[in-house]
């Protein structure tokens, strides 16, 4: 028996965005699975990786955007905004808001040949095409738009391992965020400018298994590529620090499941605190919950239970990897053959019925693998449930009078279906609650 303790009446917090994904769910250059989106209620698409290897020559990439680096910057005609264009226009009209990550897409085969993936020549000129790009797409320049697009991101995994996503050294990228981002807020103090998609903090949250120093159980110590990620964080945040250079978020990835990632968000917001950046936003926007279990019951009781975690915690925004729908392994929402939603994206749009009612209320639970999230606009109430306990339990709500909530399952068979008796959870089985 696990009890819930539900009071509507404590505002905990503000609902957050936990419910967003990386590149959205585009084949070639249709857009026409964009209302999943909307019905999803999905807040935000990172524009990372669009449209497979190279952005498809086309989307997003600064590369594809404007393709002589040795042309003019302040000329419209060395932009090709064309497919981006089409790509971001589908997405306003959907209700999500981009989030552009401005910088290249990860190039797998690096270690044959990198093509775009080298450090600017000119950094200061990299900055000024950045800037023409916002330009186009919030103030109309080169016959653009007036979009809403409130986060801009300097590149992605720049200490990627084996150089996939940079072949520069750390203080190159460091001298490149310090250069764009002064740039960048001086043309557009009202935007958020930041980085530097960190590839995550393993280090600190430690697996368990057969320690191969001792060849026992226990804890397995952090690996080399996990010591660099480190380094190349506090040589990051040393090196703005001692330059002032702006930052209006930090940006982070994982591929752990949620108690490993609970560990991390926890440490990144004292770490910043420490670090001299207090209350600084913090984005999980690329992760998936390890194993990546695509279609099954235990995947979207682990994205529920992340989701949950992070709205409990430090994180303000976060952005699944990803919302493709055609091409694997990276496809944790769509059927890959029939473009169809499956298990994880029933979880998002779970909680989005959460996020709607803007406020997260006191809903305190007696079992801590079972997660539980409740909210309230003071007269609808939701309470959302995950169970990754790996036993049937069952569930015993108090505080509230729920003769006439309305529950939905989300489980192997049933996909946020409603279930009018559903007070026992069995493993992995996520539940909402609306009265």
């Amino acid at each position: 028996m696990a009890t819930i303790q539900i009071n509507t009446n404590r505002k905990v917090k503000t609902m957050k965005p936990m419910h967003g994904g990386g590149q959205p769910p585009l084949r070639g250059a249709g857009t026409g699975d964009f209302h999943y989106l909307t019905e999803a209620g999905i807040p935000f698409s990172r524009l990372h990786d669009v449209g497979g290897a190279f952005g498809a020559g086309k989307f997003v990439d600064i590369p594809n955007v404007f393709r002589n680096f040795d042309a003019d910057e302040t000329d419209p005609q060395n932009y090709d905004f064309t497919f981006t264009d089409h790509l971001i226009k589908a997405l306003v009209e959907a209700g999500v808001e981009p989030y552009y990550r401005l910088g290249t897409t990860i190039e797998n085969s690096s270690l044959i040949k990198a093509y775009h993936i080298d450090p600017p020549k000119d950094p200061a000129k990299w900055a000024r095409i950045c800037e023409h790009i916002i330009r186009h797409y919030t103030e109309g320049w080169a016959n653009g738009f007036h979009y809403n697009i409130r986060y801009w991101e300097i590149w992605n995994e720049p200490e990627v391992q084996n150089q996939m996503m940079w072949t520069g050294t750390p203080e190159e990228y460091y001298n490149l965020y310090d250069v764009t981002a002064k740039h960048l807020k001086a043309c557009f103090p009202h935007l958020k400018i930041g980085g530097y998609a960190s590839c995550g903090f393993y280090a600190v949250a430690p697996v368990t298994g057969i320690n191969p120093e001792t060849n026992l159980p226990g804890t397995i110590p952090p690996s080399e590529h996990e010591e660099k990620l480190m380094r190349f964080f506090y040589g990051f945040f040393e090196y703005i620090k001692a330059h002032g250079s702006p930052i209006d978020f930090f940006s982070w990835h994982s591929y752990a499941d949620v108690s490993r990632v609970a560990v991390m968000d926890a440490w990144l917001h004292e770490e910043l605190a420490k670090l001299g950046y207090p209350g600084l936003e913090t984005h999980l926007n690329e992760w998936d919950p390890f194993p990546p279990e695509y279609g099954t019951a235990h995947h979207s009781a682990e994205i529920a239970a992340m989701m949950i975690a992070l709205q409990q915690g430090n994180t303000d925004i976060c952005c699944i990897y990803d919302m493709r729908t055609n091409t694997a392994p990276y496809c944790p929402l769509f059927d890959i053959k029939t473009h169809k939603p499956i298990h994880g994206y029933y979880a998002l749009a779970a909680f989005n019925r959460l996020y709607r009612l803007g406020n997260q209320v006191e809903a305190r639970c007696d079992n801590q693998r079972l997660y539980a999230l409740a909210a309230s606009n003071g007269k609808q109430n939701a309470l959302l449930v995950a169970n990754l306990t790996g036993t049937e339990q069952s569930l015993a709500i108090e505080g509230v009078d729920l003769t006439d909530a309305r529950y939905y399952v989300l489980d192997q068979e049933r996909l946020l279906s409603w279930a009018p008796h559903a007070k026992t959870l069995a493993p992995n089985d996520v539940v909402l609650v609306e009265w």
